[in-house]
């Protein structure tokens, strides 16, 4: 008998796909973290001034924050294996350009690229899962694997770059991008069937990328500037109001244009919703801590640069096993909201433990164990958040709620690193001015006081989890995700995301 017309049957090179989008989704995640390493080597390289030194960072963050949305809409519209491809190239060619650099000029355009390309790529990645992999069991694999991608990169960012650093040079941190890219883009190529009907064929809306890139960029940068130049300083202050007008002003142009660049069902629906703020609080936590614990271990503890990116391998090692071991095994039999809330308190535990940093804590005794709960609470959390955020929705949203996911990640990052950031800085001010009298040591209250700082900071990052977990219990109300959407997860106007017919 012939086939009915509406069944479909999923695209047999799908699990090839996922691990070209893995390795590309690797990339740009240890991409974050790699160059920090590199950073003080290229520095002094190209005579950069420690006040532009942050620039490296915050080009790429301002790029990348600013332009998720626009990216995300992109590959709706052209199509999200074009869009995964085009980001790969550049990505590429704006590495290539940051590893010749020979002045700052040249390295901030490239890290500029870096972050403008980049978010063409990770919700085109993202997306490119969401609408490729629809059985539930499957599902759970595929974003096991790429919660713990998402999750661990970070890390691996810094032991990639602490080699490169130590027995390379610090343009390898940028070359090593090269292949990585070559190699995804061309299997990506090669084995990427992507779904029909699943492209908008909508016009772009043009006020809402003005509003929300300028908007998002106006907060990215008003966090990082708050982290330099203090909380209570007129720019960064009109900097957040500015913020605050552009991104109303898109929510309102969004809630009246035919063709939003950001539907706001999107937004509204409860479960996106629990996943974009709970996921946000998590990354403000996890980015503060990795820049604590990296410049604890390197200036107090005198690691190199390789034996600190491998203190980091018990997080590694827990986001993987929590993500592809806890996570993908009980996704498909227990609520999000049950693995996700346990999940961000298990890494508040972790947390908890830092908070008993000094100049002599062990590693084995205190860091390990600690490193170890927060990855596999947050490996457990990260699942079932990056797959619940694309379930559901309209194929032709698809795009853009993925850049939704990766907004709130890069979003929380930049609160997570100047709040923390601030918040241990007083907190060494405090100490120093009030045990300066009886110190004989300058050198050691200056460490005394910076770890006094992380600790300090750490409490609020131990604080931020619970209330991440809190919002993920009360707001997350979807079942299963093997099961029929229910009016928690896909209004009635919203269709399930169609698979590749053969």
């Amino acid at each position: 008998m012939p086939k009915p017309a509406d069944v479909s049957v999923p695209d047999p090179s799908r699990w090839k796909a996922l691990v070209f989008i893995a390795l590309a989704q690797l990339m740009v995640v240890l991409d974050a973290t790699i160059v920090n390493i590199a950073l003080p080597h290229a520095q002094a390289d190209l005579g950069i001034s420690d006040g532009n030194r942050q620039w490296v960072i915050t080009a790429y963050a301002l790029a990348f924050g600013g332009l998720l949305l626009f990216g995300g809409r992109i590959a709706d519209l052209w199509g999200r294996k074009n869009t995964f491809i085009l980001g790969l190239i550049g990505f590429a060619a704006a590495s290539a350009l940051g590893g010749a650099a020979t002045n700052e000029a040249m390295m901030l355009g490239s890290r500029a690229l870096q972050g403008a390309f980049g978010a063409l790529l990770a919700p085109a990645a993202l997306s490119l899962l969401a609408v490729m992999f629809t059985d539930g069991k499957e599902r759970a694999k595929a974003f096991g694997i790429y919660g713990a991608i998402a999750g661990g990169g970070g890390a691996v960012g810094l032991i990639l770059g602490g080699f490169l650093t130590e027995y390379l040079n610090w343009r390898w941190t940028f070359f090593v991008n090269i292949p990585f890219a070559i190699v995804a883009a061309v299997g990506a190529y090669m084995v990427i069937h992507e779904p029909k009907n699943a492209r908008n064929r909508s016009s772009l809306d043009i006020p809402g990328v003005l509003l929300s890139t300028t908007g998002l960029v106006a907060l990215v940068y008003g966090f990082t500037r708050a982290e330099s130049e203090g909380w209570s300083d007129s720019l960064t202050i009109g900097i957040f109001v500015a913020s605050a007008v552009l991104l109303a002003a898109f929510v309102a142009t969004e809630a009246k244009v035919k063709s939003p660049l950001l539907p706001l069902r999107v937004l509204t629906e409860r479960n996106r919703g629990g996943i974009y703020l709970s996921l946000g609080l998590a990354i403000i936590s996890m980015f503060g801590l990795f820049l604590f614990l990296t410049i604890y271990l390197q200036v107090v503890r005198e690691y190199s640069p390789v034996a600190t990116g491998f203190a980091f391998m018990p997080m590694i090692v827990g986001m993987i096993a929590g993500s592809t071991q806890i996570g993908t095994r009980l996704m498909t039999r227990v609520a999000p909201r049950l693995l996700m809330a346990p999940g961000f308190l298990v890494a508040a535990l972790g947390m908890l433990l830092l908070t008993q940093l000094d100049l002599n804590t062990s590693y084995w005794a205190v860091i390990l164990p600690a490193e170890l709960l927060l990855g596999l609470g947050m490996g457990t959390a990260f699942m079932p958040a990056m797959s619940l955020a694309t379930y559901g929705v309209r194929p032709e949203d698809a795009g853009v709620a993925s850049a939704m996911v990766n907004t709130s990640q890069q979003v929380g990052g930049a609160i997570g690193t100047a709040l923390l950031n601030t918040i241990a800085a007083s907190a060494t001010t405090s100490y120093v001015a009030s045990h300066r009298a009886g110190a004989t040591d300058a050198n050691l209250l200056g460490l005394e006081a910076m770890v006094h700082g992380f600790s300090s900071a750490i409490w609020w990052a131990v604080g931020i989890l619970v209330a991440a977990a809190a919002i993920a219990f009360a707001l997350i109300n979807a079942g299963r995700p093997d099961n029929e959407p229910s009016a928690g997860v896909a209004g009635e106007d919203e269709v399930k995301i169609p698979v590749v017919a053969h």
